[in-house]
């Protein structure tokens, strides 16, 4: 069950048409095998393969390997180990509005209303879509486009028309080569413009790799190939995996497999590994002593770093390994101040909508227990507002704008204070204001 949950993420080809498909968020691997050690039901299915043969040690490397994660050679890496591209499509559709109006994919002219800048729209051609094989980055346009104004009204008040900028550009945090560009027709007509990325995926610190067995793991660090152990043959690992992961999980398939695997490597015949009917452990343990290895998969390894020889002996093997589509380049994410919400004027939320990321209760305890006050402050004024308050009866005060001085509408005091509150507060206020609850306040000097 858990082996199956993975397999529906692993990257390999989705379909064979893929180049003439325009899908969200898909993603190829360049280099899918068939695995070694497979089942009957993998040949009846007959289906694409999602993975490849790598070389695994059990063993810790630095403490990179621990809770789950995998340590990488970097040479496998730079080989074409678990390399992937990832596809997005970008559309923008020529739509006719009523009143004669219409869109118009082009390259925006700078006087129309929110015209980026020149730099952004340098990959357009004539016709205002990007060119083949252009390499975009974050912001830049891949579809030019100017729409009519919203409201009719607008257009026929103002002499001139007023035309708004609507192109697609690239997400945000993304980049990518324009890899394919299809212009069609919809049943009214309408133009359509798709327009799809690639981008090219190296395994980095942070990406998610499983087994069939569901043993997943995020890569924790891609060494040097020099510093990786090596056997006395000179074979060295691809994948490093902590030996942790299998008493509690007791994926004894797991070890198996690579038993299994070491056999179908060295015999170079395929492994059968049906249930109730596949190759027996004493079989597997009998050919490896055959082929003068150690029958139980264990072999001496040698320091990358040092040199020297392992005082103990290490169970290495091959083993199917599937790269997952969650990739540390689609998650990464950070900002600054930026949009905010106009009911709560708090920032947005979402990475693709360029919102915040959220400091919670526990995170302000956190901090709370070291004193950081002056972090805190910082980090819980995103919808800082003053509010004037009367001092004399604590009711909210109106900006008399004729006399220009601030007045108490309850009291028409003039002893005024600034509060400093959060906007989502003076929200609440209002609402309650508008259930006819009146909110008085009763203010105190901070230092008393």
């Amino acid at each position: 069950m858990r082996g199956s949950k993975t397999q529906k993420q692993s990257l390999g080809i989705y379909a064979a048409n893929f180049p003439v498909r325009v899908d969200t968020d898909v993603s190829i691997l360049h280099y899918p095998q068939k695995p070694i050690v497979r089942s009957f039901t993998y040949d009846t299915l007959n289906i694409y393969p999602s993975g490849q043969n790598i070389v695994v040690a059990i063993m810790p490397y630095e403490g990179y390997n621990m809770e789950d994660a995998v340590v990488l050679n970097k040479a496998s890496v730079e080989r074409g180990f678990g390399r992937s591209t990832y596809f997005r499509p970008y559309t923008s559709v020529e739509l006719n509005y009523a009143g004669g109006l219409r869109d118009e994919i082009c390259i925006p002219e700078k006087d129309v209303s929110g015209y980026r800048t020149e730099e952004s729209y340098r990959y357009l051609e004539d016709d205002g879509i990007v060119y083949p094989e252009a390499e975009l980055d974050e912001s830049d346009v891949v579809i030019g486009k100017i729409s009519p104004p919203k409201f009719l009204s607008e257009a026929r008040e103002i002499s001139i028309q007023t035309k708004k900028e609507n192109s697609a550009a690239v997400r945000q945090e993304e980049k990518g080569v324009v890899d394919g560009i299809f212009i069609t027709q919809d049943n009214e007509g309408n133009k359509i413009v798709q327009v799809r990325l690639r981008d090219q995926r190296i395994p980095e610190l942070g990406d998610k790799f499983s087994t069939p067995h569901g043993q997943k793991g995020v890569v924790g660090a891609i060494v040097a190939e020099e510093d990786i152990p090596f056997t006395a043959r000179g074979v060295r690992p691809d994948l490093i995996f902590n030996p942790h992961g299998i008493p509690s999980r007791m994926t004894v398939g797991y070890l198996l497999e690579l038993l299994a695997g070491k056999n179908a490597a060295l015999s170079g015949k395929i492994m059968d590994a049906s249930a109730f009917s596949g190759t027996e452990l004493d079989t597997l343990e009998n050919n490896l002593s055959k082929m003068g290895f150690k029958f139980d998969g264990k072999e001496t390894l040698y320091n990358g770093i040092t040199g020297k020889k392992m005082p103990v002996r290490i169970y290495i093997g091959n083993m199917y390994y599937l790269k997952l589509k969650y990739m540390v380049s689609n998650k990464m994410h950070a900002r600054a101040s930026g949009k905010i919400a106009l009911l709560t004027r708090q920032p947005i939320e979402g990475r693709s909508r360029g919102g915040a990321l959220r400091l919670g209760e526990m995170e302000q305890e956190a901090l709370v227990a070291h004193g950081a006050s002056l972090l805190l402050k910082e980090r819980y004024d995103s919808d800082k507002v003053i509010i004037h308050i009367c001092s004399k009866c604590g009711a909210i005060a109106i900006d008399d704008k004729i006399h220009d001085k601030l007045i108490c509408s309850l009291c028409n005091s003039t002893q005024i204070e600034p509060v400093e509150m959060s906007y989502a507060f003076k929200l609440l206020l209002e609402e309650l204001q508008g259930m006819h609850i009146l909110t008085k306040f009763d203010l105190k000097n901070k230092y008393e």
